[in-house]
């Protein structure tokens, strides 16, 4: 009896593990607005990035800001590989990251233990 409560355990273990790292997750896109010639667009960092898509205008300088409400040690820093932006996130505070919006296309960013992941598009 012992064994397949073991069993039943590890089989339900194997199924979350396999969702949470490979499972279609909901995806949200949030569009940034314009301001004095500046496009911004907030993202909330809590169990994830929301929206996790942001859509950007080329040419326009922009400023993605990440509010980060999530102490977990993996949101300390969000990572833009392509514009080659390392950046640490205080908990409870707003803080802004500039993107060079001079180049159309998708690019994505990451935790610092590049476990959770966005993307900026570039229109």
């Amino acid at each position: 009896m012992d064994n397949i409560v073991v069993i039943i355990g590890a089989v339900l273990l194997i199924s979350f593990i396999t969702w949470w790292f490979f499972g279609k997750h909901k995806v949200t896109e949030g569009e940034a607005s314009l301001s004095n010639d500046t496009q911004k667009v907030t993202i909330t960092v809590s169990g994830g990035y929301t929206p996790n898509t942001v859509v950007l205008r080329r040419g326009v300088p922009a400023q993605i800001i990440f509010d980060r409400k999530d102490p977990s040690g993996c949101f300390n820093e969000v990572v833009f590989p392509d514009f080659g932006v390392h950046e640490t996130l205080p908990v409870g505070q707003q803080h802004p990251v500039e993107i060079d919006t001079s180049k159309p296309g998708e690019y994505q960013y990451a935790c610092g233990m590049n476990m959770f992941h966005g993307k900026v598009v570039i229109k």
